[in-house]
């Protein structure tokens, strides 16, 4: 395996988002501590090396929210999708939209919902740095990013392929 087979998975779950009385779920909005945390988690993508060359977002208005918000501190424009796949998805549904990925695509960024974002990178971190995997496992917060690498082609990503490598909760400084 060499360094030009490796791919790099961005998974971030959306920001914390508000509960408004009478709306849809698709259509819940950030709360106001997800629109501080989304921008930090952009600035920590951007600070980390990690920006993606496409992001994949659910459909519901808080990922397209927590994405445009993380995306304006890149510092460059990435091609985003939205995907109405993502919303609600298990791991086993991420998964099969991540293998879809286009073969030039070297870091893919997934931004959706949990359960199924915790229970992916759970699914395919054969291996993990440090923490990362057991703090992965204790929960996957709001504005939680894991980066995990893999080997080959999306195609063939499957359980436990994977190498966890950074468990990050950005947040934002309170006014």
């Amino acid at each position: 395996m060499t360094a030009a087979d490796l791919r790099r998975l961005v998974v971030l779950r959306h920001a914390k988002s508000a509960w408004p009385d009478d709306v849809a779920d698709h259509e819940r909005p950030l709360a106001p501590r997800g629109r501080r945390d989304a921008p930090a988690a952009g600035r920590w993508l951007r600070e980390a090396d990690c920006l993606p060359d496409l992001a994949l977002c659910s459909t519901a208005r808080r990922t397209r929210r927590t994405w445009d918000l993380a995306s304006a501190e890149f510092g460059v424009t990435t091609p985003v999708i939205h995907d109405v796949r993502l919303y609600g998805a298990t791991a086993t549904e991420l998964l099969d939209v991540v293998r879809e990925a286009p073969a030039h695509v070297r870091t893919l960024m997934l931004i959706g919902h949990n359960p199924g974002m915790q229970d992916l990178v759970l699914m395919l971190a054969g291996e993990a740095d440090g923490l990362a995997l057991e703090r992965t496992r204790m929960k996957f917060p709001t504005s939680a990013i894991a980066v995990l690498r893999v080997p080959g082609a999306w195609s063939d990503l499957h359980r436990g392929a994977a190498r966890l490598t950074e468990m990050v909760v950005p947040r934002g400084a309170k006014p």
